[in-house]
């Protein structure tokens, strides 16, 4: 079990950018015990939505966010990103980092890619709230 916590988050304008980071304080290696780590997000009364995905070799998006987010591991410090630009109002919510031990992957019309799949994560932060003012 890992414990996973997430930072950054805040309240911005839109328009701006904000980085959102996800680490954890147990003396393990994220990158190797939980290569497939993804973002997602939700907002009071919604599920849970996926924001965007990674493992070792890949990433992926929810296709709504393609071009404004990237989610990034840096290995070294044992902590994964999430650099969001161009910020809109809808992306007002709270941001949870997600692991899977394992690599998860879905495939859809011939193609695969790290899954942006709830039930595919077995561990959860706490969540960092992010809000966008017009």
């Amino acid at each position: 079990q890992v414990r996973l916590v997430e930072s950054g988050g805040g309240s911005v304008q839109a328009g701006e950018s904000l980085r959102v980071s996800c680490t954890t304080s147990e003396k393990l290696n994220l990158a190797v015990e939980y290569p497939t780590m993804g973002w997602f997000r939700q907002v009071p009364g919604a599920e849970r939505e996926a924001v965007a995905s990674l493992t070792p070799s890949n990433t992926e998006y929810a296709d709504s966010l393609k071009g404004r987010f990237t989610i990034s591991r840096d290995v070294a410090k044992n902590t994964l990103y999430l650099q969001m630009n161009d910020l809109k109002p809808d992306d007002s919510a709270v941001y949870y980092c997600a692991a899977a031990a394992g690599v998860r992957t879905q495939c859809r019309g011939g193609r695969c890619f790290p899954s942006l799949r709830r039930v595919d994560f077995d561990y959860w932060g706490q969540g960092t709230q992010v809000t966008v003012s017009s």
